[in-house]
Parts: C-alpha cells; sequence; structure tokens
C-alpha cells in the first residue's frame, strides 16, 4: 500500500499469530506465498515478492548497506508493511529501550507475513513447510522468534511455547534452534507431562535427551511430575526417577553445574565442596558442539534454577555423582564415551545459533553510540525541541508525546501514516 494518509478504521482479516488494531492498515496484495509441492505427505511453501515490492526490498538493502536507517524508515512511510524494514526497526527499538514499539513493529510484521498465506498454508495442520534456504523465508522465522521472546518477557509464558512450536514445525531442519529452548518455555508454562511425551516421540528416538537443555529439563519434568503423583499417590514406577534423571544429566554435562552456580548464582558453601571435586571442576568439556549448546542451555535456562527445591534436587545428584565415582572410577571413561560419541564433530555444528540469542538481558546503546548500530537519520540534524517535527516531510503530523522519549522513536513515527502507530 503506498501513500496511505487517511484516517479511519479498518475490517482486518482475523489473524492467528496476532490480534491486529482497528487503527491498523489494511495489507496489499505485493507479498504472497507460492505453493511448490508435495513431498512425503508434506506442502511446501515460498514467499514471493511482487514487482513494486521486490523495488522495495531493492532500496532496503541499499540503504542497509550504508547503514542508513533513515532511508529505511522512509520505505515503510511508502510501504508500512514491509517485512524486513520492520524487522530492522524492531532491532533499532529493541537497543533503544522501546520496547513497545519494537514489538508493534514484530507484531505487524507477522500480520502482514500472516495476510500473504496461501490457501493451503495451515500451519495448525503440522503438513506445512516453508523451508529456511528461501531468502524470502527467512523473515517469518527471524519474526517468530523474536516474537516468542517478546510474550516470554510479558509472562506470557504458554502463548511462548506455542509460537516455540509453530517454529519447529515449519522447517524440520530448525534453523533458529527452537528445540534448544522449546523446554524452557514448557517448564515456565508447567507443561510437564507434554514435554516429557514431546521428548518420547520426537523424531521417534530417544537422541534428544543427550542434548544438555534435555537432560536437565525431562529431569525437572519428572522432579515436578513425582510431586503431583504424590499428592495423587499414584507414582509411575516404571519411569526413571528425578534423581536418576538429574544424575545422568550431570554424568553427561558435568561442566553444566560450575557454570550454574556463576550464573545463578549459588552461594551456598555446599557448592563450593561440590566444584571442587575433579569431575565438576572444569566449565568446559572439550567438544565444541556440547560446550556450545551448554552456554546456550545455561544462558536460557539459569533462572529455573533459583527454585529451592530444583537446588536441592541439583545438589543431591551432584552428591550422587561423587559417591558413584568415589566406588567405581570407571564411569568417568564409561560417560566420556558416550560424550564423544554423542558429539562426534571436532566442529562446532551449532555454531550459527548464537548465545546472545537466547539471553533474557536486553542489550542497550547508549544515546552517544547509536551510530555503532546503524547510521543516525540524517533528519535528526538540527531538531531542537518538539515543534520542528511539524515541519517534516511526509504527513505533517505530530507524534505522540515526546516528553523523556528517544528521539529517533519520535522520529519514526513522524514519518509514518497517520494512526499506523495508534493501537
Amino acid at each position: 500500500m503506498r501513500g496511505v494518509r487517511g484516517r479511519g478504521h479498518y475490517n482486518l482479516r482475523k489473524s492467528v499469530l496476532v490480534t491486529p488494531s482497528d487503527n491498523w492498515l489494511r495489507c496489499d496484495d505485493s507479498l504472497s506465498m507460492q505453493f511448490l509441492e508435495i513431498k512425503n505427505g508434506y506442502n511446501y511453501f515460498r514467499y514471493v515478492h511482487s514487482p513494486s515490492y521486490s523495488q522495495s526490498q531493492r532500496a532496503f538493502e541499499a540503504a542497509k548497506a550504508i547503514n542508513d536507517i533513515n532511508g529505511i524508515a522512509s520505505i515503510l512511510q511508502h510501504r508500512p508493511y514491509h517485512i524486513d524494514s520492520l524487522l530492522t526497526m524492531a532491532e533499532y527499538f529493541a537497543v533503544l529501550g522501546e520496547q513497545q514499539m519494537s514489538a508493534d513493529a514484530i507484531a505487524r510484521c507477522l500480520y502482514a507475513l500472516e495476510c500473504a498465506w496461501h490457501p493451503m498454508f495451515n500451519p495448525l495442520q503440522g503438513n506445512c513447510q516453508l523451508k529456511f534456504k528461501h531468502d524470502t523465508n527467512k523473515p517469518i522465522f527471524t519474526a517468530l522468534f523474536t516474537h516468542m521472546k517478546n510474550l516470554d518477557r510479558r509472562g506470557c509464558h504458554r502463548s511462548a511455547l506455542e509460537v516455540c512450536k509453530l517454529l519447529l514445525s515449519l522447517d524440520f531442519d530448525d534453523p533458529m534452534g527452537a528445540i534448544f529452548c522449546i523446554d524452557y518455555f514448557a517448564l515456565r508454562a508447567e507443561e510437564y507431562a507434554w514435554l516429557e511425551k514431546f521428548s518420547e516421540e520426537y523424531k521417534s528416538d530417544n537422541s534428544i535427551w543427550l542434548f544438555p537443555n534435555f537432560s536437565y529439563s525431562l529431569a525437572i519434568c519428572r522432579f515436578y511430575l513425582e510431586c503431583e503423583a504424590c499428592k495423587d499417590d499414584c507414582m509411575d514406577a516404571e519411569k526413571a526417577s528425578s534423581s536418576d534423571l538429574i544424575k545422568q544429566a550431570l554424568m553427561l554435562h558435568p561442566s553444566v553445574i560450575k557454570k550454574l552456580v556463576a550464573k545463578v548464582p549459588l552461594k551456598d558453601r555446599a557448592w563450593t565442596d561440590v566444584l571442587k571435586h575433579a569431575f565438576f571442576r572444569s566449565d568446559q568439556t572439550g567438544i565444541p558442539s556440547q560446550d556450545h549448546l551448554i552456554n546456550i542451555y545455561v544462558e536460557r535456562n539459569y533462572l529455573i534454577w533459583r527454585l529451592p527445591d530444583l537446588q536441592k534436587l541439583l545438589g543431591g545428584g551432584a552428591k550422587l555423582v561423587i559417591e558413584t565415582l568415589e566406588n567405581n572410577k570407571s564411569e568417568v571413561k564409561d560417560w566420556a564415551c558416550v560424550r564423544k560419541e554423542a558429539f562426534s564433530s571436532e566442529k562446532n555444528e551449532y555454531g550459527h545459533l548464537l548465545v546472545s540469542d537466547f539471553s533474557d538481558s536486553l542489550s542497550l546503546i547508549p544515546r552517544e553510540n547509536l551510530q555503532q548500530f546503524m547510521g543516525v537519520p540524517r533528519m535528526m540534524e538540527g531538531m531542537q525541541d518538539e515543534n520542528q517535527f511539524a515541519n517534516l516531510p511526509g504527513n505533517g503530523h505530530a507524534p505522540r508525546g515526546v516528553t523523556n522519549r528517544n528521539a529517533l522513536a519520535v522520529l519514526f513515527e513522524s514519518m509514518l501514516p497517520v494512526g499506523y502507530l495508534r493501537g
């Protein structure tokens, strides 16, 4: 949609991914989805750009190449639902501390992506694939991953879990590493039985328990399910106990405990005694893939270990490991062989997944360092007070209150069509 300036409410289509505001603009048909093929019972699709959208995409790439955030904002003035521009502005607002505007840009991005869905595309059925290898498909993965994190920060853990499930289903190659945070959202949503069932059915084998996040999270699941069973007096004798599972997790990924002691942090003197043991002394296994996944696990899940009951579970497991090794030192070599077989590559197979992407912390950039992210908009030069926004080219409407707000965010609002950022 180009040159939209009018006010008013629109009858927007219903959305599965987000709830559109009445004041959002309608999407045009410049972004669409193409059906590619049916293979092994799955429907394959990819997003397609119209000639006019491709022109905006080229303008975006040119602006991005020279770090011109002003140019990217200008694209949105004429095409409010340009996906890559919205994603860039969302990231920009996040580092500025404008979290609501960042989340709003992601929501609009997802709305536009959903409006482009093919009539046959129904991801809730579980038989649709959007392969990440197609460049036009990549933005929906980025948008969903960011939306998932936004939901988690707002305490919407169950919704974050559902988005994570969707991410995992869209491409079985899991390009965003959803499998390494789905356990966290399941635990936060208290979906313990679901997580156990998922781990048993995933890829029809038991390899998932070898990942550090599932090794530890399945022990936590079993712990809480045991607590529920005790209340109902119906223990499942066929399942491994939580103490056995946490012992197994520590045997397989011993370096986790030293990282958790530092990150949580765990300050009791008992942890100092545990870390004195040779088996727990190092925070590295020496296996690149395993060490990287452990870093992701600790960064994503450390908050869970602040619960006293789970600290007791972890401490009890560490004592069991130490006792076992004192009685049978050969187990050290046995578990070392398991680790080497589970993570056989000498290279980091998961290096494409950034640890920082699984972090809860928000990286804010000081005002004086903004240019390191993207070039400071040219239109910022010479602006001294909010009255000068009345003379900006474009809509001519004044942005909402500017007091104590970042000037770049105010500038961006002033460039968009009236009502675009009102919800």
